[in-house]
């Protein structure tokens, strides 16, 4: 849980912190929602760097006490789109108060601006109420499978998708 003495610090994904990726995530996945997902289904969680580090994408990591406590990844898919993946927050890192989520967010989005990228999609499943409320809250709006890219990468547990489109500067 979180303790008033936690530092949460925003940095970019550096191998040394993969395990505690698949740590944070793993958990929230299989025994938090129940979605019967693994490690091994998921090859981007191992690669990190050549999936996420390349092109205008990246991967942040949220850490307290340089336990990751939270990420996410944007993925170059070309022609000024991006995807967002991986957005996960601990349990005990999560609603605004925190503010864990929100400082992904602006990272990912501050990053995607000056990579002069146009829009940015993802896809969720449909069990996470909260996740889906955060990005609406954020200006996402919902989207169907005949709206992706072609370079999306989809995910067979996910069921819902949104398009943020990001205003010419």
């Amino acid at each position: 849980m979180t303790r008033q003495t936690d530092r949460i610090s925003l940095q970019r994904y550096q191998p040394r912190y993969q395990q505690g990726v698949v740590s944070l995530i793993l958990p929230i996945q299989n025994q938090e929602f129940g979605i019967g997902i693994t490690a091994e289904q998921q090859p981007d969680l191992s690669e990190i760097e050549h999936f996420y580090q390349r092109g205008g994408g990246d991967f942040w990591l949220a850490l307290a006490d340089e336990k990751v406590v939270g990420c996410i990844g944007l993925k170059d898919l070309g022609n000024q789109q991006a995807a967002l993946r991986k957005m996960f927050v601990a349990e005990g890192y999560r609603g605004s108060a925190m503010g864990v989520a929100g400082a992904l967010l602006n990272k990912l989005l501050d990053h995607a601006r000056q990579q002069k990228i146009r829009e940015i999609y993802l896809g969720t499943t449909a069990k996470f109420h909260a996740a889906h409320r955060f990005y609406e809250k954020n200006g996402f709006e919902a989207v169907t499978i005949p709206m992706l890219p072609a370079t999306f990468p989809l995910m067979q547990v996910d069921t819902k998708f949104y398009r943020l489109r990001l205003p010419r500067e």
